[in-house]
């Protein structure tokens, strides 16, 4: 875990997710947000889906679904992959995303779309910092629309990356749903664990707007089948996963 100032984190994660912000201060605008994290006991999953294992790297993260202010994701690592922001922290992922991402980008590099990482892991004082900043700038309501309250963020599990082109232009805005790299992720990310975690139209479930580059990793198996199914995690664990 790195250690850093509260001050600096401060500064340096919300200067690196700026353009993140653009659409928020209209609530009406297509804006960003982060997730609400939740421990999910292991589980198995029901008859009428493939033989998937679900552990603590499926755990459904939301905002009715918390973790504890001290969870530390296991075995953080940096990504061997290019990133739009240089802030030590939010580079990293567990190790078995962060291998997983790494050949992901490999594959979208050899299709002639590189990419580059945004946002990975953020520690529970991070998003402190951050939701804080947001309620202030545009009030509560407004900023529980497209950011996670403190220990409810998905970047928190270690396991979900903000994705953006390798130039970094339309990093975790808007405008990077409409970027061939955004479309080759929406059809290749399962592949390698990776699930769309907002897809569009499914706001009512997920508690967020459509962000085209907010990739969770869950694994090959349960990937592919939210892929072919095209639902969310939500619906994953509310119709398929034994409660």
């Amino acid at each position: 875990m790195i250690v850093v100032s509260t001050l600096l984190i401060g500064l340096a994660i919300f200067f690196a997710i700026n353009q993140e912000d653009k659409g928020a201060k209209n609530a009406s605008e297509e804006t960003k947000k982060e997730t609400t994290p939740s421990t999910t006991e292991p589980t198995k999953p029901s008859s009428s889906e493939p033989q998937i294992e679900l552990t603590e790297i499926q755990m459904l993260v939301n905002k009715e679904h918390g973790l504890d202010e001290d969870y530390v994701p296991p075995d953080l690592i940096v990504p061997k992959i290019k990133f739009v922001y240089q802030t030590a922290e939010i580079k990293q992922m567990q190790r078995v995303a962060a291998e997983s991402l790494e050949k992901m980008f490999e594959a979208a590099k050899q299709d002639g779309l590189p990419l580059a990482g945004v946002s990975g892991y953020r520690s529970y004082k991070t998003q402190k910092i951050l939701y804080n900043n947001y309620v202030k700038r545009d009030g509560q309501e407004a900023a529980d629309r497209y950011s996670a309250k403190p220990g409810h963020s998905e970047h928190m599990t270690g396991l979900t990356m903000d994705i953006a082109g390798y130039s970094g232009k339309c990093a975790a805005s808007d405008c990077f749903h409409n970027t061939k790299e955004a479309q080759w992720l929406k059809d290749n990310a399962y592949k390698y664990g990776f699930i769309l975690r907002y897809p569009p139209g499914k706001e009512e479930i997920t508690g967020y707007k459509h962000e085209s580059w907010h990739y969770r990793y869950v694994g090959e198996p349960l990937a592919k089948f939210i892929y072919e199914k095209q639902i969310t995690l939500e619906e994953y664990y509310e119709t398929y996963a034994k409660k």
